[in-house]
């Protein structure tokens, strides 16, 4: 929790709490759906929670704004994101009901009302929205082919609408392939931890003509 506390000071009473309480619930939910990687677990914070909250260094999500989580696992990066963005509205999607049901209840125990959850492939989803966010789930362009139909033509944010995932080691080959414009951050521009020497954010703009 230090590191949460570090990078974001100015987090409300209630966004600390509910940050605070994912320690003793991921723990508790992990030992009975395997979510994180037993040896990872401990490092939950740094190696999920803030690595989640990377995409904040790319887009301030607006008021009202609709942010899809693809491949969401136990609830990642879309619950983090759903604590620090309470005005905006994440809707986590998987294909493993266990996994969905995990990011389900951790949601409903921390009182998040900006969360639904849904198990099933994201080709079925049928809303758009402003965004897509993902963590490493599939190659880049396999990502995209997904996205293309999710993703809104009405704009609210500073940014375009379009893509953004998390992603770790070298991307040349993976960007090379999509052939289309594509915005690497460096997360270790932002925290100095060693975890994020190799982690990007990728964002990709998706226009519609």
């Amino acid at each position: 929790m230090k590191e949460i506390s570090h990078y974001f000071p100015t987090l409300s009473t209630i966004q600390q709490e509910q940050f605070a309480a994912l320690e003793m619930l991921y723990k508790e939910w992990n030992s009975k759906i395997n979510v994180i990687s037993r040896k990872d677990i401990d490092a939950l914070y740094l190696h999920h929670i803030l690595h989640s909250l990377g995409i904040s260094k790319v887009v301030s999500f607006r008021s009202g704004s609709q942010i899809m989580d693809l491949g969401t696992g136990g609830g990642f990066p879309g619950i983090p994101l759903a604590i620090l963005f309470p005005e905006s509205h994440f809707h986590l999607v998987d294909s493993i009901g266990k996994k969905v049901r995990v990011a389900t209840e951790i949601a409903h125990a921390i009182g998040l009302k900006n969360v639904t959850t849904a198990h099933t492939r994201a080709e079925e989803v049928k809303e758009q929205f402003d965004f897509v966010v993902s963590r490493a789930v599939m190659p880049l362009a396999d990502l995209l082919k997904i996205c293309q139909k999710l993703i809104s033509p009405t704009q609210r944010n500073a940014i375009p609408n379009g893509l953004i995932c998390l992603k770790g080691g070298n991307l040349q080959e993976e960007i090379k392939v999509v052939k289309r414009k594509c915005i690497c951050t460096q997360l270790s521009e932002h925290f100095t931890e060693d975890f994020f020497q190799t982690k990007q954010v990728v964002y990709v703009p998706i226009v519609h003509t």
